[in-house]
């Protein structure tokens, strides 16, 4: 059979590019309209595909520079130092990591290792990220959806109930919703889930979360062969174009995802920037500071028009547009603001990632306009 890989990119482009219509113009009917600092009117605003806009660290693009000599090499030696790398940060043998395209290619292959007709269903939220159920059906495999709570967390209950073998896919922080699962609750079911089911904990936005409500389950994972934990460079570390992510597992279960991939699916210059990226210090600290800044900026002016946001514990934030979203979406398109795409279990949300603070306020100028 052959199988479709699903990137996180893929869905970016559904927007398209903007039509060359100004981003800042004055809004039509509020009494008293702000100005903000906007971007440039001929550029598009991207704020659909949940990117850093910072970029990679400065010794990631070093690291890229330098390993241009080597773009004729097999990637393997930069592929053990990573592997290390990551074994160290996270406590675990190096035989419990697997590298991956991007962590959407992890949870490809834990859709192709755990999911379909001879091996099980795939149970997720909705909403959550689609990518790993579209490859769930690509693979032969039922997919059954779970409602958020009324907190938008997961349903780890009901999720349980539905899961016979197959996989259980839990992204927290959560996309679209930028909710969190709270960490007694997931630690609780992990522990409950039987070892048959695979449980795939994606960690995307981990490095954003700063509530006490919530941690990493990588240090579950010596205890549960049936927990895989994804991760990504694409956000904190701005990698989304290089494409670097990994998982954590017990070495049974990651012998049993390799079969699945092609040899040497992350490159070297990927591979270098990854392993820079981890030594500098600064990286991780100077993106969550500025996300957290310009956030509270976005929220706090959407509030001011009474849109309210879901709490967002990750580069991104969902809130209600009170009416259907589609038109909103549009009409941002046409302002050259792109968006997060229709989510429809959420046919009022808008998901709108957090971009600089000029992109912002071209943001918040478009969508007064096409609010009002």
């Amino acid at each position: 059979m052959n199988t479709i890989a699903i990137s996180r990119r893929r869905f970016a482009q559904l927007l398209g590019a903007g039509a060359a219509a100004a981003v800042a113009r004055p809004a039509l009917s509020f009494a008293t309209p702000k100005t903000f600092e906007v971007a440039a009117a001929s550029k598009v605003v991207r704020l659909s595909a949940n990117e850093n806009p910072y970029g990679p660290s400065p010794k990631a693009l070093q690291a890229i520079t330098d390993s241009f000599g080597l773009a004729c090499r097999y990637p393997d030696e930069h592929n053990n130092v990573l592997i290390e790398k990551l074994a160290k940060l996270n406590d675990s043998n190096r035989d419990q990591i697997l590298l991956g395209d991007g962590s959407g290619e992890i949870l490809k292959l834990c859709a192709e290792t755990f999911t379909g007709k001879e091996r099980g269903k795939l149970v997720a939220a909705d909403p959550t990220f689609e990518a790993i159920l579209e490859q769930a059906s690509v693979n032969g495999a039922e997919v059954v959806k779970v409602p958020l709570t009324t907190t938008f967390a997961h349903d780890l209950p009901k999720m349980l109930d539905v899961a016979k073998e197959g996989l259980i896919y839990i992204c927290n922080p959560n996309n679209p919703t930028a909710s969190i699962t709270p960490k007694n609750e997931l630690r609780e079911f992990i522990a409950k889930t039987p070892h048959q089911t695979t449980i795939l904990v994606d960690e995307a936005y981990f490095h954003y979360a700063d509530s006490p409500d919530y941690e990493s389950v990588i240090p579950l994972v010596k205890d549960h062969p049936n927990l895989i934990v994804a991760r990504t460079f694409s956000k904190i570390y701005g990698m989304a174009g290089l494409r670097c992510g990994y998982c954590v597992a017990q070495k049974e279960t990651i012998k049993r995802m390799r079969p699945h991939q092609m040899w040497d699916s992350v490159n070297i210059m990927a591979l270098a920037a990854a392993s820079a990226s981890l030594d500098d210090v600064d990286q991780v600290t100077n993106g969550r500071r500025l996300n957290s800044e310009v956030k509270a900026f976005v929220t706090s002016e959407l509030n001011g028009m009474d849109y309210k946001s879901i709490p967002s514990h990750a580069n991104f934030i969902m809130f209600d547009c009170k009416r259907p979203v589609v038109p909103f979406i549009q009409a941002l398109k046409q302002r050259n603001v792109q968006v997060g795409r229709l989510f429809p279990a959420l046919p009022n949300y808008m998901r709108v990632t957090i971009g600089k603070r000029a992109e912002m306020g071209a943001f918040l100028s478009a969508f007064q306009e096409v609010s009002a």
